[in-house]
């Protein structure tokens, strides 16, 4: 397995990704991942046999995000890296991908000097695998709030460094 930098070749695939876990996430189409993707700070894939598996696309502070979450994060820390969306094929779950992206996310925040790392987790409707998979990595609600017009309930999370 390869971690690496996206390449343009990887948007199709990555909206693939995101479409396979949309109940999770909010919806891209190209244009969107394109005005996210030169926002972030870091947009990673792994590839499996010249197969992207999955990604993980991260937003420093200061940036002209829309994102309601990254918005709740930009008015509450100074300088934080915030986890906008990762996400592991179904295919490839539990295989330590995610393990494997994150571990990466926090490295890179320690190198820029974020102070947080921030993510939300969907707390209604529920998922509990994400929230476990959060908590080995030492992340506490710091916040909740309602989102995709009162369909869900977000818990705000965050690490300090």
């Amino acid at each position: 397995m390869i971690l690496r930098e996206v390449e343009s070749r990887d948007l199709e695939r990555i909206l693939e990704l995101n479409e396979e876990s949309v109940h999770f996430l909010s919806p891209l189409t190209i244009e969107k991942l394109e005005q996210i993707s030169s926002q972030s700070e870091m947009l990673s894939v792994i590839e499996s046999d010249g197969i992207v598996e999955a990604f993980v696309l991260t937003i420093g502070e200061g940036k002209d995000y829309d994102s309601l979450n990254y918005l709740w994060f930009s008015s509450n820390y100074k300088k934080f890296l915030y986890i906008d969306r990762v996400v592991v094929s179904e295919r490839m779950q539990g295989n330590g991908l995610g393990q494997m992206l994150y571990k990466s996310v926090f490295e890179h925040a320690r190198e820029i000097g974020a102070t947080y790392v921030t993510a939300e987790i969907d707390f209604n409707p529920p998922n509990p695998g994400s929230l476990k998979f959060h908590e080995r990595f030492g992340f506490k609600e710091v916040g909740r709030q309602s989102v995709a017009d009162g369909k869900k309930v977000v818990s705000l999370q965050a690490v300090e460094l």
